[in-house]
Formats: structure tokens, sequence, C-alpha cells
């Protein structure tokens, strides 16, 4: 459980995932297919589902893009998110075609007889509308406004489009905020949680490569999350999606806010490494033990000196570090707080592997 208390905010409901109140922090992301090309899309859908995603955002620039959503909505094996700009005639396509919400601005698509008429069609439906407000992207009104404080101007716009839809009885709302810089969005998102009580969709927008990228969401989303801020969160990354999802499940995991997949405990290296190729050892545990999917906290450590300690703590772990009587390298394998075995230095991991996939399942039947 998390240690943090979390901001109380409204439920709404995409599809079949319910966000905010106290439903669980959902993962999302956006394709990076044409979405005119129905079955790439599809594809990477459900790749991302596959990977974690639960929400899924397609861009939708034009009425060709708008056509192929009924088949995509369909087939989908998440909710789909049609991402709107400036035309509201997308919007209602969208809509007809049985999208699961919009991510649309309302203030931006036009006459207020417009905006009336996508309400309404998102009324009949109860359909989540999400305002995206980008410090990238500030309507001059505000950024002249504001020029010193871009966190109060992304709030002022956000709650703008608030009031539009508000002014028409309607509150399927989330709010995102984002920025590239990590200060601002977190400074932004601290002030709307004070303003409104509706649910917050984090990132760090434009983040980069996963490199520089992961710190800066890593940062910015884990900061709020630990602040007990945010129901949806989307790591925005350049490159493949799924990278996305594994980076958002790892920051869910490492704030104790996701119990599933592998917590994996290793060494940061130093002269005390007692094996050759630890990292290669490391990286091996990593790949054949996230396969399971399950809650294991797994310790591959490299030295007596905190290698037994962090094992005895971990579900299971290894300590490099040993001799044997015969002058061969050793270490100790650890189960459940106990040494459980004394294995050559070439075994242990192996074993490791093999005790650690015997546990997990053991763990999926007490679960059952």
């Amino acid at each position: 459980m998390q240690s943090f208390p979390r901001r109380k905010c409204k439920q709404i409901k995409v599809r079949n995932v319910e966000i905010g109140g106290t439903s669980p922090i959902s993962i999302q992301s956006m394709c990076t297919t044409d979405t005119k090309d129905i079955e790439a899309t599809l594809e990477q859908i459900r790749t991302l589902a596959v990977a974690g995603c639960q929400i899924v955002r397609v861009a939708v620039p034009n009425a060709e893009s708008a056509n192929a959503l009924s088949s995509i909505v369909k087939e989908s094996l998440i909710p789909v998110i049609a991402d709107i700009h400036f035309d509201w005639r997308l919007a209602i396509k969208a809509i007809e075609a049985g999208i699961d919400g919009l991510r649309l601005n309302p203030g931006n698509i036009g006459k207020k007889e417009r905006v009336q008429e996508v309400v309404a069609a998102a009324k009949e439906r109860m359909l989540p509308i999400r305002i995206g407000v980008n410090a990238g992207s500030l309507e001059k009104e505000f950024a002249e406004k504001y020029p010193d404080n871009i966190p109060l101007a992304m709030v002022e716009s956000g709650l703008s489009h608030i009031r539009i839809l508000e002014d028409l009885n309607y509150d399927q709302i989330k709010i995102s905020l984002k920025a590239s810089d990590v200060q601002t969005m977190i400074q932004a998102y601290r002030l709307m949680a004070d303003k409104c009580d509706y649910p917050l969709h984090l990132g760090v927008t434009e983040a980069g490569p996963v490199g520089s990228g992961s710190i800066k969401s890593a940062i910015g989303i884990g900061t709020l999350l630990a602040e007990g801020l945010g129901d949806t969160l989307r790591v925005s990354l350049t490159g493949d999606p799924v990278r996305e999802i594994e980076l958002a499940k790892q920051i869910l995991r490492s704030l104790g806010i996701r119990k599933d997949g592998l917590n994996l405990i290793s060494c940061p290296t130093c002269g005390r490494i007692a094996t050759k190729n630890f990292e290669e050892w490391v990286l091996k545990v990593e790949r054949e033990l996230d396969k399971l999917n399950l809650p294991l906290t797994v310790a591959v450590m490299g030295c007596a000196v905190n290698g037994p300690g962090e094992s005895a703590h971990a579900d299971i772990g290894v300590s490099f570090g040993g001799i044997g009587p015969d002058g061969v390298p050793v270490g100790i394998l650890v189960k459940n707080g106990e040494i459980y075995k004394r294995l050559p230095e070439s075994e242990l991991i192996p074993a490791l592997i093999e005790e650690a996939t015997i546990l997990a399942k053991a763990k999926n039947l007490i679960k059952a």
C-alpha cells in the first residue's frame, strides 16, 4: 500500500477503466501509427495492451482517420481515446464511431454552438473529455497575462476550458497540464490540484529519447505521485511506445503503488565485486524473471558486505563473494530470509532463476 494520502477527486469511467476516486492509477500511451492504417494501428494497440497499457490514444487529424475509428474501437482490447484539435466535426465523427473518450480542449473548436453539439453527443454516451494544456502551445492571452509564471498561465488556461464544460452541465472531465520542463509541470499540477476535483492525467510532454526522457518522467511523475497527485499517467518518449509502458510500470512499482512484476535489487558495482560479468548476470535475471509478471523481490548482490542482508530482505536472492573449501569461488542462495544453498559461482544464477520461478508459481497459487 502507498504510504501517502491520495488526493480526493471525482471518478469517471473510460469504457471499463475507472479513473479517479480510489481506483488504481492507470497507464496510458499513444499510437505512433497513421490512424488511417487500421491494421497497423490495431497491431500496435495489441502490443501495447500485452505490455500493460490500459488506455490508448490515437491521432485524428482528418476525416479519413475519423472514418477508421469504428473498426479500431470494435477490435481494440483496451479503451481508445480520440485526439482532436480544432475541428469539432472530427469530434462528432469520433463519438459516432463509438470512441471511448476524447482529448479535446472545448475552447479551441470554434463557436459556442459547435461546443454545445459536441458536448451533447458526449453526454448521451457519458464519454469523458480530457482537457490537455501544454506549455508549448499555451493560448496567447494566458501567456501574455502571466509571462513570468507559466504554471499559473497553464492552470488559468485549463480552468477556462473546464468552465466551458461546466456551463454546459458536463463534468465527465479529466485534465492534464504537461510541459517539457519538469519544474513547470510539477508546479502546474500542484496549483490545479487545489483548484478543482477532477482526475489528473500526469506526464512530462516531449520528454525526449528513452535515456533522458525516462529521467525527466520519473522525476516529474514520481514527485507528484509521491504527493498523492495523479490518477492516470503517460511517460512520453521518442520511439517505440512499449518503452513508455515499461517505464510507467517501473515508476509505479518504485513508489509501491503497483505490486505486480519484478522488483530487482542489484549492486551498483564497485571494487569489491567478487565475480566477473556481474552486469550480464543481473541482466539475465531481469530478462528471465520479468516474464513472470508476478510480485517478486529478487536480490543479486556482488559481494559479502551488503549481499547477505539484501538477499535476506528479498523473497529470494544471491550473494557472490565466498570461497569454497577447495578454493573455488562460491556464493549463497537465500530464500525467505535464510541461507538455502551454497553453490559454485557458475551455478548460482541458474539456481536463482529456477527457485524464483518455483516461488513465483507458489505465490500465484496462494493468490488464486
